[in-house]
């Protein structure tokens, strides 16, 4: 980083100074646990909820600040090199990455998605019908809902909606190559899900269900952690690195979307904003078959299984059409 002259070090800011009061963390951290919650099911966006809570802007300006140039940037602040080590100019580009922000809300986002994701794994293992029943009335209203939110004026916007029905319909088949899958596949599925995490209205979870991943990912991220608390009383490294290599990848995937994926999202939108909204739209639609066909494939559908299937359906329906009501009236154009 190049020497500044004195009067603009003296302007840099300091880490005292930098570091926001802890009652601003705690809300932030208490509106990532929130977000956390909702990323971590099918059909409920962290988007929306970042939207609700008055923050949806700032995390949007906060992910498009971070750029190649103002990354080098930051390397080179932090390298004896061109002028030496600023530890105040590296912190000043930090702050416009807004980061104390990001790691109160990345920190309460992890915190639920980790307890939400151990539910999801046992309810998975003890009461799927049920499980997957909510997921199908979450996916249902918040389709009813972003259908109700949008408008779509020409014959080639609808047919992009007809074309994310399409895909997601059959990308929610019994697909082996993606249900399951090698590292490739959950790097492209964390890419995929975590840019559209930050998308009000679109779940990330959803697509990860499309994908084939959402049960895997749930039930390796209960396993990695496990495993880690397990080193404590003598437990196996091999476990760690197994569930830990498919978490790790994830991750890196999510960071590539969130970085990449998540700015052609922004693109489409700015380019053919009712078309891409219809596609993405189509897609929640589409998923509807995801989890029937789950319960179709174990345990299948006997009469208690889908009275059981229905009843949680209609809970999940109620519970988010509940949340869209009393919390946020969604306009898609302001996305």
């Amino acid at each position: 980083m190049t020497t500044t002259p004195d009067g603009a070090t003296e302007s840099l800011p300091t880490l005292r100074g930098s570091i926001p009061p802890v009652r601003e963390w705690a809300k932030t951290f208490a509106i990532g646990l929130c977000m956390g919650a909702a990323d971590g099911v099918p059909g409920v966006s962290g988007g929306t909820i970042a939207l609700i809570a008055g923050i949806y802007e700032r995390l949007i300006a906060a992910v498009t600040a971070v750029t190649p140039k103002r990354v080098v940037e930051l390397l080179r602040s932090l390298t004896p090199l061109d002028g030496g080590i600023s530890g105040r100019g590296a912190l000043a580009i930090l702050e416009e990455f807004d980061v104390w922000f990001i790691v109160a809300l990345l920190g309460g986002i992890v915190s639920a998605i980790v307890v939400v994701t151990r539910i999801i794994h046992v309810a998975n293992q003890e009461t799927p019908a049920l499980l997957f029943g909510f997921f199908f009335g979450l996916i249902a209203a918040s389709a009813v809902i972003l259908l109700r939110a949008l408008s779509v004026g020409t014959g080639l916007q609808a047919l992009a909606g007809v074309v994310g029905v399409v895909v997601a319909f059959l990308l929610s088949g019994p697909i082996s190559f993606l249900d399951g899958g090698g590292l490739l596949v959950v790097f492209l599925a964390g890419a995929v899900g975590v840019s559209a995490m930050i998308l009000p209205g679109i779940s990330g979870s959803l697509l990860l269900v499309i994908l084939g991943q959402y049960t895997r990912m749930s039930t390796t991220l209960t396993t990695f952690v496990d495993s880690l608390l397990g080193l404590a009383t003598g437990g196996s490294v091999a476990r760690v690195v197994e569930s830990g290599t498919v978490v790790v990848t994830f991750v890196l995937g999510g960071l590539v979307g969130l970085f990449t994926i998540s700015r052609v999202i922004r693109r489409a939108l700015e380019w053919r904003r009712r078309g891409t909204l219809a596609f993405l739209v189509g897609l929640v639609v589409g998923a509807l078959r995801a989890p029937v066909q789950r319960v179709a494939e174990s345990p299948g559908f006997s009469q208690d299984v889908t009275l059981a299937f229905a009843g949680a359906a209609v809970v999940g329906v109620v519970v988010l059409l509940a949340l869209e009501w009393y919390a946020v009236d969604l306009d898609l154009d302001s996305v």
